[in-house]
């Protein structure tokens, strides 16, 4: 989804990023150099519009030999890092309408909802269950072809997963879901209440649920949880317990 390129012109190298996608993008750059100087700070952290271009920064040989050399890394999140997420927003229960719920983790749950995943949240729901859209936007990224569930390190990356952009440069994010259990594709817009997966049990977990959060990306490709507030079948739900049922409407 994103291209990180070095040119050299002469006894100068240029790093641009380019969006190769339809959505933001948060990137973190970090160049490392031999007899070469920077103009400006060697780590960078900006986000990129859909099919956006940037100069991250211009190196140039210390000696003027041209034999200075760099090598970088980077990583990125889907969203805009300097997104104001609308706190006036009411989300949907991310299960199908009627279904009675119960969380197993909520916010700052001391297992693993701390940190960046703060504002996360667990639902007990069981594999192939329906999981719906909590608020409206456009498919940014999906991940369907696993189908391992585990609890030790390194299991976070068999996890299926779809990537909602909102309008307003957050994501909401739903985990864990089934083997081939996208009901839509990239790019897709879809609206609230709109099912989109099936839940699972896949990457770090130990039993089938749906991991729902709202996140903001941060550097290194991280993304920072948001509290959120949800519409429920029996009112307004502004911090969701764990051990709570909650019906959703």
């Amino acid at each position: 989804m994103i291209c990180i390129e070095a040119t050299r012109d002469g006894s100068m190298v240029e790093l641009a990023a380019r969006n190769l996608s339809n959505v933001p993008l948060t990137f973190t750059v970090r160049a490392r150099t031999r007899d070469m100087s920077v103009d400006g700070p060697r780590t960078i952290t900006h986000t990129l519009p859909p099919l956006g271009s940037y100069t991250v920064m211009t190196l140039r040989d210390s000696n003027n030999r041209h034999q200075g050399n760099v090598r970088y890394s980077f990583d990125w999140a889907v969203g805009d890092k300097d997104a104001r997420h609308d706190d006036s927003y009411l989300y949907a229960l991310p299960f199908a309408a009627g279904s009675s719920v119960r969380v197993l983790q909520g916010y700052n749950s001391r297992l693993s909802h701390t940190g960046l995943e703060e504002f996360a949240i667990d639902f007990d729901l069981p594999e192939g269950s329906t999981v719906r859209a909590a608020r409206e936007g456009v498919v940014a990224a999906i991940e369907e072809s696993n189908h391992i569930g585990c609890f030790q390190d390194g299991c976070g990356k068999y996890a299926n997963y779809i990537v909602v952009l909102h309008s307003d440069g957050t994501t909401g994010e739903y985990f864990h879901l089934q083997q081939n259990g996208a009901l839509v594709e990239v790019g897709d817009t879809v609206e609230r209440g709109q099912e989109i997966g099936l839940s699972g049990n896949t990457g770090h977990s130990t039993m089938p649920h749906l991991h729902f959060a709202v996140y903001r990306p941060v550097a290194w490709g991280s993304t920072q949880s948001i509290p959120v507030r949800f519409q429920g079948a029996n009112g307004i739900i502004e911090r969701p317990r764990r051990g709570t049922r909650y019906t959703a409407n």
